[in-house]
């Protein structure tokens, strides 16, 4: 198992300088090179301070410059946001500008409130099947000329400009929630990335058993793709050091669930904690709740809580540092993690008898 770095640029409120935020968030990734984390990955959001991310691939340019081998990521770029031959050339570019790294993440979008500005109120789930017929025109215009009639983008033949250097595309990720977008992804090979948010481990058992059957449904042709899993990580030294994570998740997890849910208002960029009679899954951001569903514990605590992912078939673990959780913490996590928690999941060379 494979682990992931996703780190956002993120104010909680405004009383922190956002250049102590950019220099924070490229030492951690600084950090995710030097401690062998195999990929970097950076969100897409728009007018919302909790993840400020209006230009991914300039984030990833900017990673790029301070990393030399960790791969970059997006996690995703929102389809429905872009032109074909926009995405296109901007994803070439950072993954020439980046020497090969590139990993193309693209997904339908998290929240109404973004397409209510961004794209005239148009719902959501229309994210899904833009997505779907966004992916292939990237592929051809990343061969050559290609002309595109479909039912969301028309345009004459156009091609990326400049071509990306890995061939014949780089690897290319779908964000995937419901079986309907496991099966269309998988049948194509793409590879998957999953959430399971705050829930249950059944939760994250749920996606690979959609994961195995749109597999199953693509075919024996379809060459195995990779499953990603997201969750917030928090290690600390010693037992009962998890008051400031899970104060953090709490927090945060009222902003998210007033985005996703839409349940409040958005005031310069910072979402309301939404009224409590409608956050009706409150239980789920209980103490107990975290501490059993999230890899959070002293090293060695994580580390078994993680060999559940390795058994259930995880091929990329992807480690979410930024939940609102205080700078200093954030640093001293990931340094655990990669001192005392990575050795354990590290490959084992086979060695002849």
């Amino acid at each position: 198992m494979k682990f992931d770095l996703v780190i956002n640029l993120e104010r909680m409120d405004d009383s922190i300088d956002m250049r102590a935020v950019i220099s924070h968030v490229t030492e951690m990734v600084e950090m995710a090179d030097a401690g062998g984390f195999a990929i970097a990955w950076a969100a897409e959001h728009h007018a919302l301070e909790m993840t400020i991310a209006p230009g991914p691939f300039q984030l990833l340019a900017h990673w790029a410059a301070h990393t030399t081998r960790i791969r970059l990521g997006t996690a995703c770029v929102v389809a429905p946001y872009w032109h074909p031959i926009k995405l296109a050339g901007e994803a070439a570019l950072l993954d020439l500008l980046s020497g090969g790294r590139l990993e193309f993440g693209i997904g339908r979008g998290a929240y109404q409130r973004e397409f209510d500005r961004l794209m005239g109120g148009m719902n959501q789930n229309l994210g899904v099947p833009m997505m779907l017929e966004m992916i292939p025109a990237l592929k051809q215009l990343w061969l050559g000329d290609y002309a595109h009639e479909g039912k969301y983008w028309s345009f004459p033949a156009a091609t990326s400009c400049p071509k990306p250097l890995q061939t014949p595309h780089p690897p290319i990720w779908v964000a995937a929630r419901d079986p309907g977008t496991f099966n269309a992804a998988l049948k194509d090979g793409y590879h998957i990335m999953t959430w399971p948010m705050v829930r249950p481990f059944a939760e994250l058992e749920e996606y690979r058993r959609r994961f195995e059957d749109g597999l199953a449904a693509a075919g024996p042709d379809v060459k195995r793709p990779r499953f990603m899993t997201m969750r917030h990580v928090g290690v600390y030294a010693k037992a009962g050091g998890e008051t400031p994570f899970i104060d953090a998740i709490q927090r945060q997890g009222k902003q998210f669930e007033n985005l996703f849910r839409g349940l409040g208002p958005v005031v310069n960029g910072f979402p309301m904690d939404p009224d409590p009679a409608l956050f009706t899954n409150q239980a789920e951001y209980a103490r107990d709740n975290l501490m059993e569903n999230l890899p959070l514990g002293t090293p060695e605590q994580v580390i078994q809580k993680l060999k559940r992912y390795e058994a259930a078939g995880v091929d990329h673990f992807c480690f979410n540092s930024a939940y609102g959780l205080p700078l200093k913490h954030q640093k001293a996590s990931l340094k655990l993690f990669i001192d005392e928690v990575m050795p354990a999941f590290a490959e084992r060379e086979s060695v002849a008898g």
